[in-house]
């Protein structure tokens, strides 16, 4: 995790827009660096598009490694035996 400076009128920009939305202010300034960047990449978006994008990721991230990942292998942990006594 970095430090970004930004001018105090922005800070209190979303220091204001954090509490209406009930982010953190950290929270909102990330928010608002994800549709800005998703903006610049995908310039023929409106705000509902991206918005979409960024739904579409949060879902993504939240499903379980193998819905998107097939080949990958869960393994649980083996028993371990102690040696020496030590339990």
């Amino acid at each position: 995790m970095g430090i970004v400076k930004i001018s105090d009128q922005l800070h209190d920009q979303i220091r204001v827009s954090s509490a209406a939305l009930g982010r953190s202010i950290n929270a909102q300034a990330e928010h608002w660096l994800r549709v800005g960047q998703l903006a610049e990449h995908h310039p023929q978006l409106n705000y509902e598009g991206i918005c979409a994008l960024l739904l579409q990721q949060a879902e993504r991230e939240l499903q379980p490694a193998s819905a998107h990942e097939p080949d990958t292998v869960v393994r649980r942990p083996r028993p371990v035996r102690l040696v020496g006594g030590m339990q």
